[in-house]
């Protein structure tokens, strides 16, 4: 079973500020740990633009616009205090789209056993209606449209393990049960979201953890919380957003993770994949700003993948 990795140059071209945490070297970390010789046999694919039309399947018309009328011709422009544009912001931000609906469309089709995209910026923060936490669209929940849509799939699943709650996943799908969005995050901690009592339509499954928490109660989580809901969900496709600042060296969170308890979740959700949902599993990149900890984390979750 082949993995798939789809990257693009572009993403090294949307620009933040000095000193910003989501920044171009995040792409060039991982690049550089990816160029191991034991990443070879990794199924490496430059990513194709993606449809503005399916931006659509997340968010209205108006914030479409309202996004690409905020992309600079020069310089930066702020969206949000943490949201920052660059004249090549449109294209990247389209080409991550466009990745994830091509990882979905290869684990549809058997062209990939599982794919992870490395690509920015990440999505998961950006709800219908509101650009924000570095995020302009939300790359996942239109992955999770596009299999919809395109493949028929009938239930998509969400496991999101970034240290921040994907507030902007669980505001796509609240009341939509056709999606099951779980989420392990850190609490309190932006967005302010992610109580255990936010449940939307019986669909979102939030496992929050506190400051100091490490490995252990991350796994508790998981194994009293997502896997059971995954297995009652039973998908047809399980999309990650894998966001790496989990990991006790971030600078912007205070959980405790190390590179093994990303890699004991990846199994986990692959098990899951091979025995729910015809071991389709797509990974997206989201958060992870310490740049050793994410490059080590990316890495062992790739492994893992590999070993499919």
């Amino acid at each position: 079973m082949v993995t798939r990795l789809y990257t693009h140059p572009i993403y090294l071209d949307h620009l933040t500020p000095p000193g910003h945490p989501e920044r171009p070297d995040r792409l060039r970390a991982i690049e550089r740990v990816l160029e191991d010789e034991r990443f070879a046999p990794l199924d490496r694919q430059e990513a194709p633009c993606g449809d503005e039309a399916a931006i659509l399947y997340a968010h209205p018309q108006a914030h479409l616009d309202k996004v690409r009328a905020a992309i600079p011709h020069e310089g930066l422009v702020r969206i949000d205090a943490d949201t920052s544009a660059s004249p090549k912001s449109w294209q990247a931000a389209l080409t991550a789209i466009g990745a994830a609906n091509a990882a979905v469309d290869d684990v549809f089709s058997g062209a990939a056993g599982n794919v992870f995209v490395a690509a920015r910026p990440p999505g998961h923060h950006a709800e219908k209606t509101r650009a924000m936490g570095f995020c302009f669209f939300n790359t996942a929940a239109i992955a999770a449209r596009h299999a919809q849509r395109r493949h028929g799939a009938e239930r998509v699943a969400i496991v999101d393990w970034d240290v921040h709650h994907g507030n902007g996943t669980q505001d796509v799908f609240w009341d939509d049960p056709s999606v099951l969005y779980c989420s392990t995050h850190q609490m309190p901690l932006y967005p302010g979201t992610g109580g255990k009592d936010e449940t939307g339509a019986g669909n979102i499954v939030n496992a929050p953890l506190s400051a100091g928490d490490g490995g252990d109660a991350f796994k508790d989580a998981f194994r009293t919380c997502i896997l059971p809901a995954l297995d009652a969900f039973h998908p047809d496709l399980i999309i990650v957003s894998a966001g790496f600042d989990a990991h006790y060296r971030d600078p912007l969170a205070e959980l405790e993770l190390t590179e093994q308890d990303f890699d004991w979740a990846t199994a986990e959700l692959m098990d899951s994949a091979a025995r729910l949902a015809g071991n389709r599993l797509v990974s997206l990149l989201e958060g992870g700003y310490d740049l050793h900890g994410l490059a080590f984390s990316v890495a062992a979750h790739v492994a893992r993948l590999m070993k499919g």
